[in-house]
């Protein structure tokens, strides 16, 4: 906001400097230069309104994320639910890209989202408690899934990297939140570990993602 008034004043400075042939004249420079200044003002005021907007969103989904997943019940919900969407993703992904890093991202979804969802079911194993887990795909990861079949050949790379990417920071999220919060000690041990592996995931996502053409 001071940039923009520093160049109203320039604005005004130059007008008092090099007097116009009348005070019309003078008047409607000095009137242009205000309204081009308050533009710019409000220009600058949106733009950031709209990045404090989406910076809230984006701290409002985390908060979402985590609140969701606060007892036991939740988190092995929704941390077996990311593993069965994670391979069902990968497995189309297999299908349909002609990337080979994309090919080698999704060949590592399947093999380390099995092996998440065994080391959670040997964790609710060693609770003693009997939790089962969800066989079918909440309704939010089965819409994801469906955009994904129905995206376009040219455009589906992009698209099941960048839901790659989303995925993983959920689930970091969820697993960051029950491993510091949780109330099953195992499961707890279960998170954090998991959360290194999906750290990783995030990480190499990302790269694939923006090595894409």
């Amino acid at each position: 906001m001071h940039r923009y008034l520093l160049i109203a004043s320039a604005a005004a400075l130059l007008t008092a400097c090099n007097p116009p042939a009348n005070n019309s004249d003078a008047a409607a420079s000095a009137a242009q230069a205000a309204d081009s200044a308050a533009a710019a003002a409000s220009a600058a005021g949106s733009a950031m309104s709209s990045a404090g907007d989406a910076n809230a969103s984006a701290a409002q989904a985390s908060v979402s994320a985590a609140a969701a997943t606060a007892t036991t019940p939740d988190f092995v919900d929704a941390a077996a639910s990311t593993d069965m969407f994670e391979i069902q993703a990968a497995k189309l992904a297999e299908k349909r890209t002609k990337n080979a890093d994309v090919k080698a991202f999704a060949a590592m979804m399947i093999h380390d989202h099995t092996q998440s969802t065994a080391a959670l079911k040997a964790a609710i194993k060693a609770t003693g408690a009997t939790l089962s887990l969800p066989t079918d795909l909440p309704a939010d990861k089965k819409s994801k899934l469906d955009e994904l079949t129905s995206a376009a050949p040219a455009d589906f790379d992009k698209a099941y990297m960048q839901s790659q990417v989303m995925a993983h920071q959920d689930a970091l999220t969820i697993m960051k939140a029950y491993g510091a919060n949780g109330d099953s000690p195992r499961i707890k041990d279960f998170a954090n570990q998991t959360a290194t592996v999906v750290q990783m995931h995030l990480d190499k996502a990302s790269n694939v993602r923006d090595g894409l053409k």
